[in-house]
């Protein structure tokens, strides 16, 4: 079974049971290094000295080498991420009954179920036009819980202003970390840019992960439709076909436009196609992370 077609994780209803399924789906598929625990890694023996711990004696090697040997362990910095994930009404979108909030939700438990695994704390903003629900970065088992609280009765609604909220949380974040933004972006870019460099300016990292639909991505649309505005409820009726050019053209001058923003302000961009399975997104995370850990 593929843990990551997201035809089969529309199937699993609890959130919960989702995220672990695409999350053991990927501790499958990656190499051992990357999979392990980030809090205390071993890095060797040195012979034992008095007044060493001896809860660190190795008594393995003692009974092969008939002396005292210590673990050595090196001391790394544990995560404090936050993710940011979009709920307005344009996330509500669905060419086949997968939504991008799905996606989005289903990343983001992923993402804080494998962040509390691996020691990390990490919280949840929802937002829209303004912050929906926060809560705030811990790294207890229970948490998770609400997290996924949060994510399985949140709805999409409202319009959207990422740039402004972005903003806002920019102005209030103290301390640095990681910050992982989950949306379709359909905002005024320069808004969201500008909220990005201020969150970077601020000492956060930050990665995006631009959420679309297929039928957005590709437009396969051929008869006359009518296209409606999650957001503004403005409709449009129209033959797709005399549209579809300067359409995909607008689209992929925005994505250029993100790539090349984020490339600018050393924020790690991703697309992400809803018909895509997930894993691409957590392996992209557990990349980052190898190299949060291994520091400068």
């Amino acid at each position: 079974m593929n843990h990551f077609d997201p035809s089969v994780l529309a199937k699993l209803k609890n959130l919960c049971v989702r995220a672990r399924f695409v999350v053991d789906g990927v501790m499958v598929g990656i190499h051992p290094s990357r999979a392990k625990g980030f809090s205390s890694d071993f890095e060797g023996h040195r012979q034992y000295s008095q007044g060493d711990d001896v809860r660190h004696i190795d008594w393995k090697t003692y009974g092969k080498f008939d002396r005292y040997f210590v673990k050595e362990y090196r001391e790394t910095t544990n995560l404090r991420g936050y993710i940011f994930l979009d709920a307005s009404s344009s996330m509500s979108y669905a060419s086949d009954g997968w939504s991008k909030f799905d996606y989005g939700s289903t990343l983001a438990a992923s993402l804080a179920y494998l962040m509390l695994k691996q020691q990390d704390s990490v919280g949840l903003i929802t937002f829209s036009n303004k912050i929906e629900k926060m809560i705030p970065p811990k790294a207890t088992p229970g948490h998770l819980f609400a997290i996924l609280k949060e994510l399985e009765e949140r709805k999409p609604d409202g319009e959207t202003s990422a740039g402004s909220v972005l903003q806002e949380l920019a102005g209030s974040f103290k301390r640095k970390g990681l910050i992982i933004l989950i949306s379709d972006l359909l905002d005024k870019p320069e808004e969201v840019v500008r909220g990005l460099k201020q969150l970077r300016s601020r000492g956060s990292d930050v990665m995006v992960f631009h959420v679309l639909d297929r039928d957005e991505l590709e437009f396969p649309f051929e008869e006359p439709t009518l296209f409606r505005d999650l957001e503004e409820d403005l409709k449009l009726l129209t033959d797709p076909r005399s549209v579809r050019s300067a359409y995909l053209k607008t689209l992929h001058s925005l994505i250029e436009g993100y790539r090349e923003a984020c490339a600018a302000h050393l924020v790690d961009y991703s697309l992400f196609n809803t018909s895509i399975g997930l894993d691409r997104a957590l392996v992209r995370y557990l990349s980052w992370r190898t190299k949060f850990k291994a520091g400068p």
